[in-house]
């Protein structure tokens, strides 16, 4: 009986020994299952927190090109409407170009003088600002020059009837050619003592004019008038501009004139009646030529409003491509978090 004990005893010791080395086992292996387990969990955690940083940095930087984008947007749109504006202002307002043509000769221009009650007494051509000096002021004399005589109604009234003398100005330029005229008039009631004079561009518009009288009513409902001064010698210079405008042209008189008062050495009894004298050059040998001229260039604006319109499709397109990426990665972070919250919920749900 005492053997049986004893063996018993021993195999009951065994047991208990490989139980224990048994056991030990078995808790090392839980604690190296855990320790498995936890490293998982901590790469996990630092690539959602990798992948959260990334998703937030590419938002921050969509948001940033979008920000800039719009930037350029409008300062597309800004230089589109400045382009447009600049367009416009040069077309409604050309810049003036002058040049100075050089000549031998002009054509004769036409000097339209209005006497009203004074008469023409002598109408002579001279060069090289030679006249001679007066002979028997007041007395009809002879003269060169070619003279239209023109009776029309007045283009403001008409009833009003005028008389227009038309003289053949000088051409020869370069010889300084001109013509002296000398007028005189008996009486007048009115209060100043002048005769009005006008300038028109060519004699020969006049001499090949088929209705003579409206063609005085058109030039002087055109062009501008002047007058002499009785008992005075007025110098007129006279220079031509041509003005030339997107569909018109015309031309216009400068003139600067000088007056000089006449010594009357007449007898009192002859001094009653009042005399004019004029003087028609021209001035130099230059033709001013105005043109306008529209700097405005419709093609550079067009390739201008080409690239502002690339910029704006181009701006379009990348918000569109932005927004739609946004909402992709809306989509997929929430995809991620139901994935993420999915285990949690069957865990904590009851078996």
């Amino acid at each position: 009986m005492v053997g049986k004990d004893n063996s018993y005893q021993e195999l009951s010791d065994d047991d208990n020994a490989q139980n224990n080395t048994a056991s030990p086992d078995r808790f090392g292996d839980n604690k190296d299952h855990n320790d498995s387990i936890l490293p998982d969990d901590d790469v996990r955690g630092s690539l959602f927190s990798m992948m959260v940083s990334k998703t937030c940095l590419k938002n921050v930087f969509t948001v940033v090109l979008i920000f800039i984008y719009v930037l350029l947007t409008a300062v597309a749109a800004f230089l589109a409407y400045q382009t447009i504006s600049d367009f416009l202002d040069k077309l409604n307002h050309p810049v003036m170009s002058v040049t100075y043509k050089e000549v031998d000769a002009f054509s004769p221009p036409g000097i339209a003088l209005f006497p009203g009650n004074a008469q023409l007494l002598s109408c002579q051509h001279h060069h090289h600002d030679s006249i001679p000096p007066v002979v028997d002021p007041g007395t009809p004399q002879a003269g060169d020059c070619v003279i239209v005589e023109v009776t029309y109604l007045g283009p403001f009234s008409n009833h009003t009837q005028k008389k227009a003398l038309v003289v053949r100005g000088p051409s020869d330029v370069r010889s300084k050619e001109l013509i002296f005229m000398q007028f005189s008039q008996n009486k007048t009631e009115e209060d100043f003592s002048a005769i009005t004079y006008m300038l028109f561009a060519n004699f020969s518009d006049l001499a090949h004019s088929v209705n003579k009288s409206e063609f005085m009513r058109h030039c002087e409902r055109n062009y501008s008038t002047w007058t002499l001064s009785g008992g005075f010698r007025t110098w007129v210079k006279m220079s031509l501009v041509r003005t030339t405008g997107k569909s018109s042209k015309s031309v216009q008189f400068l003139q600067e004139s000088t007056v000089v008062k006449f010594n009357d050495k007449r007898p009192a009894s002859e001094r009653s009646t009042q005399l004019f004298f004029a003087v028609f050059e021209w001035r130099d040998p230059f033709i001013k030529e105005i043109r306008l001229i529209v700097t405005a260039n419709a093609w550079s604006s067009v390739a201008i409003l080409c690239g502002v319109f690339m910029a704006f499709f181009k701006a379009a397109n990348f918000a569109k491509l932005s927004v739609q990426w946004i909402i992709r990665m809306r989509r997929r972070h929430r995809r991620n978090k139901v994935k993420e919250l999915n285990p949690i919920t069957e865990e904590a749900s009851p078996k």
